[in-house]
């Protein structure tokens, strides 16, 4: 069955895990959000050492149960297997969708950077099973220097795309922008800071999928 992708992307970003009391918290937030009816969550950690991730790794995935909920890895093709995880986001300058696809085969989910101020060449026929866009706003979790495309960038991607590709809008995205995120032609949207930069993130993503249904 392809993969479907919610239509909230939670990336929980290293900067917002502790240094101290870093197993327990990530096994009272993985419980928070399993029971809060998180379906996939990306584990980004663009800086930590193998040994952090694998361990950070270990703690998410017995928390959030394999075969109920989808873990992403971010970049990093090589654990995925070692964690048990369900996939992998290449960015550009990354490893290509085509390398983690034979690398991981096509069971695991493989998604990948699509485009900002519009798609990136060849993009389409690449195996990957969604494509992130974006920035659609200013955004302070994740490096880069491509300009916001607002919602009509969005509107403007998904002419470009068609119908077909799962188009995941990323970047600077509230709840209260969401909906016309949405509306604009996403299909999910990726929120890191909105929600593991609240107290409670498993309430607010609550009030995410109360909003966006």
């Amino acid at each position: 069955m392809p993969f479907r992708v919610p239509k909230i992307y939670p990336i929980l970003d290293r900067s917002f895990i502790p240094t101290a009391g870093r197993v327990e918290f990530l096994r009272r937030l993985g419980a928070s959000l399993a029971d809060a009816g998180v379906t996939l969550l990306e584990y980004r950690n663009k800086t930590g050492s193998d040994a952090e991730l694998l361990a950070d790794g270990a703690q998410l995935r017995a928390a959030l149960p394999s075969g109920k909920i989808k873990l992403i890895l971010d970049d990093r093709i090589d654990l995925v297997e070692k964690l048990s995880f369900d996939g992998v986001h290449v960015d550009a300058g990354d490893a290509t969708p085509a390398e983690a696809r034979r690398l991981l085969g096509p069971e695991r989910i493989v998604g990948t950077f699509g485009g900002s101020a519009a798609l990136v060449a060849g993009i389409l026929a690449e195996p990957a099973d969604y494509l992130a866009v974006g920035p659609v706003y200013r955004t302070t979790t994740k490096q880069t220097d491509k300009q916001p495309i607002g919602v009509e960038g969005i509107r403007r991607l998904r002419e470009q795309a068609g119908a077909g590709p799962v188009l995941v809008a990323a970047g600077g995205v509230t709840l209260a922008t969401a909906s016309l995120v949405l509306d604009a032609g996403a299909d999910s949207i990726a929120v890191s800071a909105a929600l593991f930069g609240h107290p409670n993130p498993a309430a607010e993503f609550r009030k995410w999928v109360a909003e966006l249904g």
